[in-house]
């Protein structure tokens, strides 16, 4: 059994296309050609924190993966990330354990930014602002993440910590972004045309009365049970509702709490999948206002894992 470690692991990663294999890896579970159980989590309320475990394989692919990822939103108290975790690789024919893959939850963070860059390529107009709810690791790399997507390098920010936002301006210049901070979120939506909202919010921070028309949402910090970003009614609103997964997003994240409310229905909701496939086509005018539930599916985590792992094999002894 092969143990990669973080470092290994990084380089690989700068020689891998990895848009195109997350795209092949939603099609498959749109299309019924995986087998993905419901997600396995632990939460923790002193200090805050949740651990999601996240499984499963594609068929005729030759591996199964088991993902393991936390967040612990109090460990920059200690010097260390919120996020950590491995991921697994087991023969899918034999179930022989292949690999250990120490990667301290980077692979999740970049899949999840990756599923962010889909959407927006998928789903947005031409941006000339881009709205961030948040300040840490995901506000970070889901703006990064859309350098491939348009040109526009206009952020407006919104956070809780003043400090902590003053530090994302900081260091998304350094990457070539300009961040205006928005007092509040309503200032931030009513400037923007493509919102990103990336917090562990359990309240609503976002209000369908401040939307633009045109806008595309990507809701991806409600990923477990009880966090909520939108507020009553965004989703009623909207023209396009997408989920990475219906099934996760009937129980968690926004679609949940909308089904609930009665502020749509099942039929409102398309699978992303579908619209890669081009089974659904998508946005169909500029006018509309788009939102993609993003809980985080495990055909991502197999899809990467597979890629590193596979990339070390071929090339183990040049890394």
């Amino acid at each position: 059994m092969h143990i990669l470690r973080k470092d290994t692991i990084q380089k690989i990663l700068k020689k891998l296309d990895l848009v195109p294999l997350i795209e092949k890896g939603f099609i498959a579970y749109s299309q019924g050609r995986s087998i993905v159980p419901p997600v396995g989590e632990l939460t923790f309320k002193n200090p805050p924190g949740d651990v999601h475990i996240k499984y499963g394989y594609i068929l005729g692919e030759s591996y199964y993966v088991i993902k393991i990822a936390s967040g612990f939103w109090e460990n920059d108290k200690y010097g260390i990330p919120n996020g950590q975790g491995m991921m697994l690789v087991f023969d899918q024919n034999t179930g022989e354990p292949k690999a250990i893959l120490l990667d301290e939850a980077i692979l999740t963070d970049i899949r999840t930014a990756i599923a962010g860059q889909i959407c927006a390529q998928k789903f947005a107009n031409d941006i000339h602002h881009i709205g961030v709810l948040g300040t840490g690791l995901q506000a970070r790399m889901q703006v990064e993440y859309l350098s491939s997507v348009t040109k526009c390098r206009d952020v407006i920010a919104w956070g809780r910590n003043i400090e902590k936002v003053e530090k994302y301006k900081i260091d998304m210049k350094k990457i070539g972004f300009s961040v205006a901070m928005a007092k509040s979120t309503q200032e931030l939506a009513e400037q923007c045309n493509i919102i990103i909202t990336t917090t562990a919010s359990m309240d609503p921070l976002l209000f369908y009365e401040d939307i633009l028309p045109g806008t595309h949402i990507t809701a991806m910090g409600s990923d477990v049970i009880g966090k909520r970003e939108l507020g009553t009614g965004m989703l009623g609103m909207a023209d396009l509702i997408i989920a990475d997964s219906i099934s996760q997003c009937q129980e968690r994240g926004e679609i949940a709490y909308a089904l609930s409310n009665n502020d749509i229905s099942h039929k409102q909701i398309i699978e992303l999948g579908d619209v890669l496939s081009g089974t659904h086509p998508g946005r169909k005018n500029t006018k509309q206002i788009t939102i993609a539930d993003l809980t985080g599916v495990a055909v991502q985590d197999i899809q990467i894992a597979t890629a590193v792992f596979e990339y070390y094999l071929e090339h183990k002894n040049e890394i």
